[in-house]
């Protein structure tokens, strides 16, 4: 019996956890992202209603009150079910009604946006992506026409990434962010919006190289505490011009809240069709043995 052994491997990337996007109103946030998209409320962290942070498999949204962001591109997502997370957001339309809020479906995806614009791509299980059943897959970042070379070299050069220029769909530049999770910046000739301040946070396992790499540029953009720094800026590595920002929350992988278990409700439970046993929705795939 012979294994891919590479196909394991991890780059200095180990996770893309959360990203983090402002949102004016919690009530609205509360009913698209939890009711409709069926995704479920850390009933640790943030519990007021000034912010939430919401469990996707073992990714999560943080979503603060203030001017509301958005993410140009879109956020590609696994969830168990898009026949069941149809109907939820068929539930939620009228609502809704006056947002940015829509959907369509297409053979094997759903495109949703949220009421502020944000777009998510959902997706069904597949092995081929990783045995998620639910979680983000990846995020995927407009970006400016001839870019994809430089930000790829940053990535691999300052952060430590595996990376890829791709041709398919549009000129891309991809870069692993975990097991089976990417980012992706995509070419693209239309304006891109300015910077608004929305951030993605990652997990780094040798998490002092980047920074050193990252303050002989003078990139980083904020000391947060021990296990924690932050850069926005992704430059050409000869010219230092910048071709995209995007603050990255960078953590250790002793961070305190590296690796804590995220709680997933079963969001086709209700008190009218309870069963126990079936609280809790399992964000992997069963284990399948291979001969």
């Amino acid at each position: 019996m012979s294994f891919d052994r590479t196909a394991e491997d991890l780059a200095n990337i180990v996770g893309l956890e959360h990203t983090n996007v402002k949102v004016p109103d919690q009530r609205l946030a509360t009913l698209f992202y939890v009711v409709g998209m069926g995704f479920t409320r850390d009933p640790y962290m943030t519990p007021g209603v000034v912010n939430m942070w919401m469990n996707v498999g073992k990714t999560q949204i943080h979503m603060p009150t203030g001017k509301p962001q958005r993410i140009p591109g879109h956020t590609g997502i696994t969830v168990p079910d898009l026949k069941s997370l149809k109907k939820r957001l068929e539930a939620v339309k009228s609502d809704l009604r006056g947002t940015q809020f829509k959907f369509s479906a297409s053979r094997n995806h759903l495109d949703v946006i949220c009421p502020w614009g944000n777009a998510y791509r959902c997706f069904p299980p597949n092995r081929k992506h990783g045995p998620a059943s639910l979680g983000i897959r990846y995020v995927e970042f407009d970006s400016r026409p001839g870019s994809s070379e430089g930000i790829a070299r940053f990535y691999r050069e300052i952060i430590g990434a595996k990376v890829a220029v791709r041709k398919a769909g549009g000129i891309s530049a991809q870069i692993e962010s975990g097991y089976h999770q990417l980012m992706i910046f995509r070419e693209t000739d239309k304006k891109i919006p300015r910077y608004d301040g929305h951030h993605v946070q990652i997990y780094l396992a040798d998490f002092s190289g980047p920074h050193k790499a990252l303050m002989a540029r003078n990139l980083i953009s904020q000391e947060s505490n021990q296990f924690q720094y932050r850069f926005k800026d992704i430059i050409d590595l000869d010219s230092g011009r910048r071709l995209h920002t995007l603050e990255h929350e960078v953590r250790s992988m002793s961070h305190p809240l590296y690796g804590r278990p995220f709680i997933n409700r079963n969001p086709n439970q209700t008190n009218r069709n309870f069963v126990l046993g079936y609280s809790d929705q399992p964000h992997v795939l069963p284990f399948e043995v291979t001969e």
